[in-house]
C-alpha cells in the first residue's frame, strides 16, 4: 500500500491522463485517412487502457484516504460494473451487422448521456463542501450536464428507433413545434435561476423538472427530423454525448473526462456541419427538426418517360469491353451486404486490365464513412476509394459507371431542378459517363422521396433483383 500513499501518485495519474489525452488526438489524427485508420485505433485502445488503468488506481487511493469503503470493495464494485459492460459491448459487437451500426452508435451515445444524467444527480446530492462562488458554479456544472445528457438520451434513443424501422421515419410535424422548443428552453432557464440558490436538497424540486423537460426536448428534435437526416442526427447526437461527457468531466474534476468530452463534441459538430454541407441542409434547420421524409414521392410529380432493363449476362459483356469503371455503392449495397461479390467483381476487372475505382458520396450510408469501411472490410484497395470531389471530374471520360444501391446521392435532379427538395445538394454525376446501369430492387424513391431521372436517361439501364445476386451473376459471366 505504499505506493497508494507515496505523495508522487497524484502527479503520476495527472501524466497517465495527459498521456491518454495525446492518444485520443493521434487516434483521430489516425481516423482521418484509411491508410492510417488501423493505426488510429490502436492509439485510442492504448489512451483508453492508459486512462481507466489511471483511474482504478485513482479510486484505489481515495479508498485510503477519506473513502468509508475498504479498498477491496471498491475494487470489486469497478470491476463489476466493467464486467457487465465489456460483456455487453463484446457480444454486440461480435453480431451486429454492418447494417446496423448506426442503430448500434445511436444506442451507445443514449448511455453516455445516461451516464451524465446519473453523475449530475450524485455530484449534487453528495458535494456538501463547496461554499460561495465555488458552489454556485459546482451547480451549473450539474445543472447543464444534466439538461444535455437527458437531450441526448431521448434523442439517441429515438434514433435508434428511426434507424432500426421500429418507428416511422416520418418528420413527428406537431403545431408550433418551434415555440414548443423554445418554451422548454425558456422554462430550463428559469428552472436554473431557482435551482442555484437553493440550499439542500430543496434543489432537487428545479433539477428534476428540468430532466423531465429536458427528455421531453430530446424526443422532440429528433422525432421531428425524418429519415432523410438521419445521418446527420447520428452525427450531432455523437457530438452531444461529447458534450456530455466534458460536463460529466466537469462535475467529477477529471481532467482527462474534459479533454475527452471536448474532442467528441467538437469533432462531431463539425463532421455534422460537413454532412450538411453535402447534403444541402441548414445545419440549424436540421438540428431544430428540419427536413426528411419517409420515403413518399415528394416534389413536382414529372414524367420522365419509360426505363429500359438489362440482364447480368449484358452488363457483364459491357464491363469486359471497358477501359474505365465507377462504382458507386449506397446503403442498398451494404443491405444486400453486396461488398464481398462487389470486391471480387473490381480484382477480375483489374485483373484483365479495367481501370477500376469506387466514387463515395459523404452521406452514401446512414453513417458517416459506413460505405468505406463496408469496402475496407472486403479487402477492396484503398488507393482506388475516392471521395466526391476527387472523382466528379472523371465521370465525362468513364466507360461504364456500376450505381449499386444509391439513389438521392446520384440523382440529378438536385443540379438540374430547382424546384426539388434535394435542390443544391451536391451529388455523384455518374449520368456524364458513356453507360451507366443502376442496381435496385425496385423503382421506388429513395430516404429524400424524390423520382430520380437518372433512372430514364438514355445511357440508362436498370438491373434489377437482390445486388449481391446480381453482381454474382455479372462475376460468374465475366468467367
Amino acid at each position: 500500500m505504499d505506493f497508494l500513499t507515496s505523495p508522487l501518485l497524484p502527479g503520476l495519474i495527472q501524466a497517465a491522463y495527459i498521456g491518454a489525452a495525446i492518444l485520443f488526438i493521434l487516434a483521430l489524427a489516425g481516423l482521418s485517412k484509411h491508410e492510417t485508420a488501423r493505426r488510429g485505433n490502436t492509439f485510442g485502445m492504448t489512451g483508453m487502457a492508459l486512462a481507466l488503468g489511471a483511474t482504478l488506481v485513482l479510486a484505489a487511493r481515495n479508498s485510503q484516504y477519506g473513502d468509508q469503503r475498504p479498498l477491496l470493495v471498491t475494487l470489486g464494485l469497478i470491476a463489476a460494473a466493467m464486467a457487465v459492460g465489456a460483456a455487453i459491448g463484446a457480444r454486440r459487437a461480435r453480431t451486429v451487422e454492418m447494417t446496423g451500426m448506426p442503430e448500434l452508435v445511436a444506442m451507445l451515445h443514449s448511455f453516455v448521456g445516461l451516464a451524465a444524467v446519473l453523475v449530475g444527480f450524485n455530484s449534487y446530492l453528495a458535494e456538501d463542501h463547496l461554499e460561495g462562488s465555488l458552489a454556485t458554479i459546482h451547480d451549473v456544472e450539474v445543472f447543464l450536464g444534466v439538461f444535455i445528457g437527458a437531450v441526448t438520451f431521448t434523442g439517441s434513443i429515438v434514433a435508434y428507433l428511426k434507424l432500426s424501422a421500429k418507428m416511422k421515419s416520418t418528420p413527428l410535424a406537431l403545431p408550433g413545434r418551434h415555440l414548443l422548443n423554445l418554451a422548454i428552453l425558456i422554462a430550463s432557464a428559469l428552472l436554473l435561476a431557482w435551482f442555484v440558490p437553493v440550499d439542500g436538497n430543496l434543489g432537487l424540486v428545479p433539477l428534476i423538472a428540468m430532466t423531465v423537460l429536458a427528455l421531453v426536448l430530446g424526443f422532440h428534435l429528433v422525432a421531428a427530423i425524418g429519415g432523410g437526416d438521419m445521418p446527420v442526427v447520428v452525427s450531432m447526437l455523437n457530438s452531444y454525448s461529447g458534450w456530455a461527457a466534458a460536463a460529466a468531466g466537469f462535475m467529477l474534476s477529471n481532467d482527462l473526462l474534459i479533454i475527452v468530452g471536448s474532442l467528441v463534441g467538437s469533432s462531431g459538430a463539425i463532421l455534422s456541419y460537413i454532412m450538411c454541407k453535402a447534403m444541402n441542409r441548414s445545419f440549424v434547420s436540421v438540428i431544430a427538426g428540419g427536413f426528411g421524409s419517409d420515403g413518399a414521392v415528394s416534389g413536382e410529380a414529372r414524367d420522365y418517360g419509360d426505363h429500359r432493363e438489362v440482364q447480368a449476362d449484358e452488363v457483364a459483356e459491357l464491363l469486359a469491353d471497358a477501359k474505365s469503371v465507377v462504382i458507386t455503392p449506397g446503403y442498398g449495397m451494404a443491405v444486400a451486404q453486396a461488398q464481398y461479390p462487389v470486391a471480387e467483381l473490381t480484382k477480375k476487372l483489374r485483373d484483365k486490365g479495367v481501370d477500376v475505382r469506387f466514387g463515395i458520396h459523404p452521406v452514401a450510408g446512414r453513417l458517416p464513412g459506413h460505405m468505406n469501411v463496408l469496402l475496407a472490410e472486403a479487402k477492396v484497395p484503398y488507393d482506388i476509394v475516392l471521395e466526391m470531389d476527387e472523382i466528379n471530374g472523371d465521370f465525362a471520360g468513364t466507360d461504364v459507371v456500376l450505381v449499386i444501391g444509391a439513389n438521392d446521392t446520384v440523382n440529378p435532379a438536385a443540379l438540374e431542378e430547382p424546384g426539388s427538395p434535394i435542390a443544391g445538394m451536391p451529388v455523384l454525376e455518374v449520368w456524364h459517363a458513356k453507360d451507366v446501369i443502376v442496381f435496385k430492387r425496385s423503382m421506388a424513391t429513395g430516404y429524400a422521396g424524390v423520382q430520380n431521372p437518372l433512372f430514364f436517361k438514355d445511357n440508362s439501364r436498370m438491373l434489377f433483383g437482390d445486388a449481391k445476386e446480381r453482381v454474382d451473376d455479372i462475376v460468374r459471366a465475366l468467367g
